[in-house]
């Protein structure tokens, strides 16, 4: 339900009051690109906020949230230029680094390092019940269906003489 809000604005305003709009709403709206945020005042404050960036970051893109890594990125490089550049070179470093690693989320170099870790062995955990296993190279194959001798009348099909199948 759309009810039309009435001010002294000679043109009318929307307000949405059900659930089916907001889909439209929600596509009009822009996305905060992360650098819009309250900048700390103190460089102290500063340089503590770009770490916790940084951290932020760095997990987002491990967790593939791409949107919240796109969006710490740019609040990363706003606290990096408010900041002086002989504070944050430890800091400027590892941006980069996040920033290459961010940059590279589709490509087959970074499926295939991703694919390098994961075969990497993990610790050993707790054992569950056993699993039964079966030879490398052998996998369970089911076997065919027999048909039996079914022939299929092409000529009734409209694809030519009537012969073997």
């Amino acid at each position: 339900m759309v009810r039309l809000n009435q001010t002294s604005n000679p043109r009318t305003s929307v307000v949405l009051s059900a659930g089916a709009d907001w889909r439209t709403r929600a596509a009009g709206q822009r996305r905060g690109s992360g650098a819009e945020f309250p900048m700390p005042r103190r460089p102290a404050a500063r340089l503590k906020a770009l770490q916790q960036c940084l951290g932020v970051i760095r997990t987002a893109i491990n967790t593939k949230h791409w949107a919240q890594a796109r969006h710490g990125l740019s609040r990363a490089r706003a606290l990096v230029n408010a900041l002086p550049a002989d504070l944050t070179a430890k800091e400027r470093e590892q941006l980069s680094v996040l920033r290459k690693r961010f940059e590279a989320r589709g490509t087959t170099a970074a499926k295939k390092s991703a694919a390098k870790k994961k075969t990497a062995p993990k610790p050993a955990a707790k054992k569950a019940a056993p699993k039964k296993k079966t030879a490398p190279g052998k996998a369970a194959s089911r076997p065919a269906p027999d048909l039996g001798d079914r022939l299929i009348n092409r000529a009734a099909l409209g694809y030519g003489p009537a012969g073997d199948a």
